[in-house]
């Protein structure tokens, strides 16, 4: 697991400009208006709007905002179609890439995702090339500084988690992906806030990566998350972070 975690430690040190805010915002989005689309605009009955809601409210979108993007997912609202496309692909030393997007124009999409790849040193590979690498999981972080570990962890276990690790100055929840929002529940129950919770691809192995390889993978990443389109990239390398100075 420690590929996608240590990527997604990475991802919450580096700064966050108000331009890749508002990016942030589009995607966020379109997220919701996905969700709703397919789950129906009630939170409590549609567990992956609730998500995606908590998501946005994290990242402090304004209310009218989440509001708009939800009654365009049901219809009440004109509003753009998007669609759920995935794309595979290798980074240096062949390490995996699965990369989630919502687009209105897949032919865009995967071209855009192909430039960034080959432009980078990567490659586009076929479906189901990289996927069986990967389990859908859920995660959950939790800052230590405000929670006993003994205490969390019998919480976690008690709520259905599969596993609970202290990475830095944070525990990082796993579950499975059936029981991600009732392991939430639990833990909101016993006391215990929760900083950020999302469903993810966690690899089944990783794949050490340090020096000019890491960099071109940091480089990599950053270039498809700039990418409208794209939503989420995972990955089974475990990245040294002192490429990440280096890219900065």
């Amino acid at each position: 697991m420690a590929g996608h975690s240590k990527w997604a430690q990475i991802k919450r040190k580096k700064a966050v400009t108000d331009a890749r805010r508002g990016q942030h915002f589009t995607k966020l989005i379109r997220e919701l208006t996905v969700a709703a689309r397919e789950g129906g605009g009630d939170p409590d009955a549609n567990p992956r709007l609730r998500l995606a809601v908590d998501t946005a409210k994290a990242a402090n979108m304004p209310n009218d905002n989440i509001e708009r993007a939800v009654l365009k997912g049901t219809g009440d609202l004109e509003g753009v179609s998007y669609e759920e496309v995935t794309y595979e692909g290798y980074g240096p030393n062949g390490v995996a890439l699965f990369i989630e997007c919502l687009t209105d124009n897949s032919n865009r999409a995967v071209a855009d995702v192909r430039h960034v790849l080959a432009k980078r040193g990567g490659s586009l590979g076929t479906s189901g090339s990289v996927a069986w690498q990967f389990d859908r999981k859920g995660q959950i972080w939790i800052l230590a500084d405000r929670h006993e570990e003994d205490a969390t962890m019998l919480a976690a276990l008690e709520a259905g988690a599969e596993d609970m690790e202290c990475q830095d100055d944070q525990y990082l929840v796993t579950t499975a992906f059936e029981s991600f929002h009732t392991v939430q529940d639990g833990l909101r129950a016993a006391g215990i806030t929760i900083v950020e919770a999302e469903l993810a691809m966690v690899p089944k192995t990783t794949v050490a990566l340090d020096g000019e390889a890491a960099r071109k993978l940091v480089g990599i990443i950053e270039a498809l998350d700039e990418l409208d389109d794209v939503q989420h990239v995972h990955t089974n390398a475990d990245i040294d972070e002192a490429a990440l100075a280096e890219t900065a």
